[in-house]
């Protein structure tokens, strides 16, 4: 069986800092092949700025696609569904899809048009992942220039130009299965904690929110989430009816990159905007169920964004894969393991500040009751 190709929707108002993220996502594909759809409307053409900055031979310009007929969400059957066809109509299909949107174009009636037929039995949503200007949404603005948000809804007759920013911003939160703050080099270390645990109570059970800046976001924890969100439309429905707001974030580098050219003396350093990985060898486990279970405890309890890896199980010719998202851990057994050394081995991703030895001891206590 086909496996289907991951889609990952990123949203967020103008200036929030999304094709920062996409371009830094593009320099650090390790190999995979990333088709961009951008849905931009108005004169602010970014695709080839973001090109000229992946520097790898994997980004080619047949690779990127312009909606610029409006609003994506107002145009999914005349614009995205062709767009979607095109791309899986070549021969040489992407590895992953990333879907660039504005803030103010709703990405449920996005995530919804994945249940299209013909591209439902191709494509999946990875996650949906949402960008935040945490310097704007801390001073309550929501979006970086609220003046420019407002001059892009113009743009687009079809959208209700009315709707505060404060309720399509929570639209945003509520179909996120990632939420990434940016910009939190501008933010005191105490305001960027207040604010994610504000987002951490205002969202779904299960969304990781996470903090950078310069949208400086490890592929592994961008890409790879796994969520299938077309089959989970119930649990991330709009919270306001309004025709849909939208704001071109295209924009975004110029205010992001413009936002750091700055000297910020004034803040401090934030070494927890950082991310970092280890890895755990551990012996043979005997219950794959059980072992799931807990290492799905530990990743709860360590706030870990991503494990994964291979288990050795007792009297198992094939390794074990686990991948895990959050405490959503996924097992299969993939292929032998060959000549060489029977062992389990998991990779630990995530932000700076993880306790290694906690952990370590944790995983092997688990492997150990085995």
């Amino acid at each position: 069986m086909v496996s289907k190709i991951p889609a990952t929707i990123i949203t967020g108002f103008l200036g929030a800092g999304k094709t920062t993220l996409i371009r830094h996502m593009l320099q650090n594909a390790q190999g995979r092949r990333i088709a961009l759809i951008i849905n931009e409307f108005g004169d602010l053409g970014v695709d080839g700025d973001i090109l000229k900055g992946c520097g790898d031979q994997t980004c080619r310009e047949e690779d990127v696609m312009e909606l610029s007929n409006g609003c994506i969400c107002c145009t999914v059957a005349d614009d995205f569904i062709p767009t979607m066809e095109k791309l899986l109509a070549r021969e040489d299909k992407p590895d992953h899809i990333v879907i660039e949107t504005s803030g103010l174009a709703l990405p449920q009636p996005l995530v919804r048009a994945f249940n299209w037929p013909g591209i439902s039995t191709q494509v999946t949503v990875d996650g949906v992942v949402t960008v935040v200007d945490g310097k704007a949404v801390t001073e309550g603005r929501f979006a970086h220039s609220v003046a420019a948000v407002d001059a892009q809804r113009q743009l687009d007759e079809n959208l209700d130009h009315e709707t505060p920013l404060s309720e399509l911003f929570e639209d945003q939160i509520a179909c996120a299965d990632m939420i990434v703050v940016n910009k939190t080099d501008l933010l005191e270390e105490a305001e960027a904690q207040a604010l994610v645990n504000t987002l951490n109570g205002s969202s779904r059970a299960g969304v990781q929110v996470v903090t950078t800046s310069m949208g400086k976001l490890p592929v592994d924890v961008l890409l790879g989430q796994g969520i299938g969100a077309e089959s989970d439309l119930e649990a991330r429905h709009e919270l306001h009816h309004h025709h849909h707001d939208h704001d071109d974030d295209h924009g975004d580098d110029d205010h992001d990159d413009h936002d750091h050219d700055h000297d910020h003396d004034h803040h401090h350093d934030h070494d927890h905007d950082a991310f970092e990985s280890f890895v755990v060898t551990l012996g043979e486990i005997t219950d794959p169920k059980a072992f799931s279970d807990q290492v799905s405890a530990i990743i709860g309890a360590h706030d870990i964004l991503r494990l994964k890896g291979f288990a050795a199980v007792s009297g198992k010719p094939m390794r074990l894969t686990l991948q895990a998202v959050g405490p959503r851990v996924e097992t299969y057994f993939d292929q032998p393991f060959g000549a060489g050394a029977r062992a389990t081995r998991l990779v630990v991703i995530g932000q700076a500040g993880l306790d290694h030895a906690a952990i370590e001891a944790a995983l092997r206590s688990c492997a150990a009751v085995q």
